[in-house]
This record gives structure tokens, C-alpha cells and sequence, in this order.
């Protein structure tokens, strides 16, 4: 009887074995449904979302300028994610660096081809998105002064030679996924790297005509809001997406994602009311954002409290780092890409390796659950993005300016305003 109990007992554990094995490669119906429609989400966030949450920012001359070069950013992406960056983020480890040219234009998948349990075309054109947003979120730091020219070249440069190099080191198998740095949905990849490139890119193009004289009101915080709202929504199928799969730890980071996004809200708008005594709604807008921001790289490895925590401190450091230390530094970061994605991708990346519950993600611990390395780990990842982000971002321009002829444009299309001077466009017809 044992015998026979231990021979079952044996056949059960193999079958059961090779169902995990077989389940590990078969495409998951639910999975697949759920990362079609997140990757439709995280789309929208650039052409409708960023469009229009930066496009409002900018002045009423550049509105139009602001969104075509929004726009091109998604299609200029989109474009050469298929040929080249998808294979360079995601093809065979060469060194912990870059990925190999294997998969250009795609070659080698089809349609019966598998990343987990989604096709790898659903896994590809989720990636994409998030080529298409980074570059778009460099813009916000020089609207209203660069060649439109010169900025399809920049994106073009950059998504090669800077996003997907970093991608490859996170989430492709390179070096920093190997040391163990953790990066849910693009603290790293994303914020971090387009925060600095932002900066870089601002302080070698120079700062508006009459930056710090004259006031730039925003075309319309109307159209901000709404922009903010859209990344919002867009931005659950960016976080929860990012698990790859339609379970538990997706909706954790959805929810999360939610409540650091409201509590960043909050956060901005009572600093703001505090010291400036006056509420915005282009400061709640702000702080929404900051908060999304923050939470990204920590969204499937923190429970709800640390959530309120994360989305809380960013509130406050997004609004000190746009009102306080720009000015004090003196440089012209047009719609304080720096300052929001940038410095609040950073708190996120530290707050991963601080809130890290192996409770939520067993790929996770962090500092207040008894491991203090991985603190340090994030902060040399943080460190190694920037530095690589800066120098990157600094020969991308030169080669820019010698292509282009220039990055600025002159300063009678500037002054006029770029949407007449370049597209012959204006943003609204109002007739009295």
C-alpha cells in the first residue's frame, strides 16, 4: 500500500511539474486580452495624455508646435522600435550592455511566438509605448525654442543610442537587472533617463527669450488638467501592465498606482496652499503626475501604505524642486520635466529599494524589511542611468546641431511664436 501511495504520489508531482512547464509556454487568453488593452492605454498617453498636458502648459503660440512634436516623437518611436530597438532593449545580452541584432524588423518572431504567456508581438508593441513616452517627456524641458528639425533628429538619435541601451540594462537582461536593481514600470528606463536628458538638453539649447523678465502664462491649465487626467488613466495600464499578466500583483499596482497618484495630488496642492496661499489646479495636475512618477518603479513591489508615503513625499518634492530649485539654479526647464520626472523618478527608485515588501513580490526586499543593500543597489542604478543619460543625451545633440544646422530656432520665429513660424498654424480661430 505505502508503495503504491509513493508511485502515485510520484506520478502526481511529474504531471503536476509538466502541466507548470506546459503552462509556462502556452498563450494565456486573459493575458494576452489584458496587455492588448494596456498597451492601448499606454499609447494614448502620449498623442492625447502628454499632448495635452504639455500643450496646455506651453504658450498660446506654441500650443501646436508643443503636440506635432509630441506626436512625432510616438510615430518616430514607433518606427524604429520595429526595425532596430526592440532587438537592441530585448535581443541576446552582449556583455550586460546592449542586446544583439538578432530580432531586426522583427526577424525570427511570428505569430505563434511567446514572451511568457503573451505573444511577443503583444510584448513588443507593449515596449514600444514606452520608447514612444520617454522621448516625448524630454520635450517638456525645451518647448517654445528648438528646431522642429532638430528635434526629429534628437528623438531619432536618442531612442537608439539612450533609451534602449538603458531598457537592455534593466528589463532586457543587462547589467543592472543581473546586480539586482529593481525597476517595475520605468523609474530608470523612463523618468529618470528623460529627466536628465531634459536638463542636459535645456542647459545646452540656453533658456527663453525673457526667462525670468517676463511672465509665460500657460495657453490653457484647462487642457493640462484634462492631459493629466488622461495619463492617469493611461498610466494603470503603464504600472499594472507591466506584470505581464492579468493576476494579483497586476492589481496591486493598479491599486497603488491609484492611491500614490491622489495622495501626490493632495500632497502638491496643500504645500502649494501653504506657501503660496493659493491652491492651483495646474499644481494639483502637477501633483498627480508627481505622483504617478514616483510610484512607477515601485508599483509591483510596494503594499498600500508605503503607496500613501510615496505619493505624499512626492507632492512636496515636485512642488520645492519646480518653484524653488529651478529658480535657484537658473535654468530653463520649460514644463520642469527635470523637476517632475527627473528628481521624482529618483525619490521613486530609492523609495523601491526602501518600501520593497516581499509580501507583495518575493523579487523584492527592501530596507524595512531587513535588507539594506538593496537601498544601495537602487542608488548606483540611479546614479549609473543619470550619468549614462547625461553624456548620452550631450553627444546626441552635437551630432543634432552638425546635422540640422542648429538646434534654436531664430529669434524672430521664437518671438512670433513657433506655430505660425513653423507650421503656419494657429491653435484657436476666435472671432469677436
Amino acid at each position: 500500500m505505502k508503495l503504491r501511495n509513493t508511485i502515485l504520489l510520484a506520478i502526481f508531482l511529474v504531471l503536476g511539474s509538466f502541466s507548470s512547464a506546459f503552462a509556462e509556454t502556452t498563450l494565456n487568453s486573459g493575458d494576452t486580452a489584458w496587455m492588448i488593452v494596456s498597451t492601448a492605454l499606454v499609447m494614448m498617453m502620449t498623442p492625447a495624455g502628454l499632448a495635452l498636458f504639455y500643450g496646455g502648459m506651453s504658450r498660446y503660440k506654441n500650443l501646436l508646435n508643443t503636440t506635432a512634436m509630441t506626436f512625432m516623437s510616438y510615430c518616430i518611436a514607433s518606427i524604429l522600435w520595429v526595425i532596430v530597438g526592440y532587438t537592441l532593449s530585448f535581443g541576446p545580452d552582449k556583455g550586460g550592455i546592449i542586446g544583439g541584432l538578432d530580432y531586426m524588423f522583427m526577424n525570427g518572431i511570428t505569430v505563434s511566438s511567446l514572451s511568457g504567456t503573451i505573444p511577443t508581438y503583444v510584448f513588443a508593441l507593449f515596449q514600444m509605448t514606452f520608447a514612444g513616452i520617454t522621448v516625448a517627456l524630454v520635450l517638456g524641458a525645451i518647448v517654445d525654442r528648438m528646431k522642429f528639425s532638430s528635434w526629429l533628429m534628437f528623438t531619432l538619435l536618442w531612442v537608439i543610442l539612450v533609451y534602449s541601451p538603458v531598457a537592455h540594462w534593466v528589463w532586457g537582461g543587462g547589467w543592472m537587472a543581473k546586480m539586482g536593481a529593481l525597476d517595475f514600470a520605468g523609474g530608470n528606463v523612463v523618468h529618470i533617463n528623460a529627466g536628465v536628458a531634459g536638463l542636459v538638453l535645456t542647459m545646452m539649447l540656453g533658456k527663453r527669450i525673457g526667462f525670468g523678465k517676463e511672465t509665460m502664462f500657460p495657453s490653457s491649465i484647462a487642457l493640462t488638467a484634462l492631459g493629466a487626467a488622461l495619463l492617469w488613466f493611461g498610466w494603470f495600464g503603464f504600472n499594472a501592465g507591466s506584470q505581464l499578466a492579468a493576476d494579483g500583483l497586476a492589481g496591486s499596482a493598479f491599486m497603488v498606482t491609484n492611491t500614490s497618484a491622489a495622495m501626490g495630488a493632495i500632497s502638491w496642492m496643500l504645500t502649494e496652499w501653504f506657501i503660496t496661499k493659493r491652491p492651483t489646479l495646474l499644481g494639483i495636475a502637477s501633483g498627480v503626475v508627481a505622483g504617478l512618477v514616483s510610484i512607477t518603479p515601485a508599483a509591483g513591489f510596494v503594499d498600500l501604505k508605503a503607496s500613501l508615503v510615496i505619493g505624499a513625499v512626492a507632492g512636496i518634492l515636485g512642488f520645492l524642486c519646480v518653484s524653488k530649485l529651478k529658480h535657484r539654479l537658473g535654468y530653463d526647464d520649460s514644463l520642469d520635466a527635470f523637476g517632475v520626472h527627473g528628481m521624482c523618478g529618483m525619490w521613486g527608485a530609492m523609495a523601491t529599494g526602501i518600501f520593497a515588501n516581499p509580501a507583495v513580490n518575493a523579487n523584492g526586499t527592501g530596507l524595512l524589511y531587513g535588507n539594506p543593500k538593496q537601498l544601495v543597489i537602487q542608488i548606483v542604478s540611479i546614479l549609473a542611468t543619470a550619468a549614462f543619460s547625461a553624456i548620452g543625451t550631450w553627444a546626441v545633440i552635437l551630432i543634432t546641431r552638425v546635422v540640422t544646422g542648429g538646434i534654436r530656432v531664430e529669434r524672430d520665429s521664437e518671438i512670433e511664436g513657433l506655430d505660425n513660424s513653423t507650421h503656419g498654424e494657429r491653435a484657436f480661430e476666435i472671432q469677436i
